[in-house]
């Protein structure tokens, strides 16, 4: 029996299994972002605010009003590609947590921060530590863009019923 097109097949499975996960396709982070995320690893746990996270957004940057649908379709075509490989929209984990009442549970700043880099707070926060220890997988920086975080953001508060 010949094995080579089951090993084929087997990686070619795995090289789509790395690329849904975020192995491809991300955007080479500017200076700014560069420094951003220096600073963010730099910083010492005990200066760790567990309500804003560790980043750049916080309550002076992060202004939420009415829900934007036309940002929540795009945010959903985002996590379409980047997020539901690992995450459902109910309560139910997959791989990584469900996405039902995070909005209610974070603040709009620490999921921002959270999703946009998440190495830092992985590092620090005691609610993602927790989570890790239930999922064993920690979550990948998936590359966005500071408009695709706001975008899945917008998407999650649809998807708990803001209106």
């Amino acid at each position: 029996m010949n094995k080579k097109p089951i090993v084929f097949v087997l990686m070619t499975a795995l090289c789509w299994a790395i690329i849904a996960c975020g192995g491809g396709g991300q955007k080479a982070a500017s200076t700014e972002a560069a420094s951003d995320v220096n600073a963010a690893t730099n910083a010492s746990p005990s200066d760790y605010d567990p309500k804003r996270g560790e980043g750049k957004f916080n309550e002076s940057n992060v202004i939420l009003g009415a829900l934007d649908n036309t940002m929540a379709s795009k945010g959903e075509a985002i996590s379409a590609t980047k997020c539901t490989s690992c995450h459902k929209l109910t309560e139910e984990r997959l791989v990584g947590p469900g996405w039902k009442g995070v909005t209610t549970r974070n603040t709009p700043y620490w999921i921002l921060n959270f999703i946009s880099n998440p190495d830092p707070m992985i590092e620090k926060d005691p609610k993602i530590q927790a989570q890790l220890e239930l999922c064993l997988v920690r979550m990948p920086n998936q590359g966005l863009s500071d408009t695709d975080a706001r975008e899945i953001l917008e998407f999650m508060r649809k998807n708990d019923g803001t209106k």
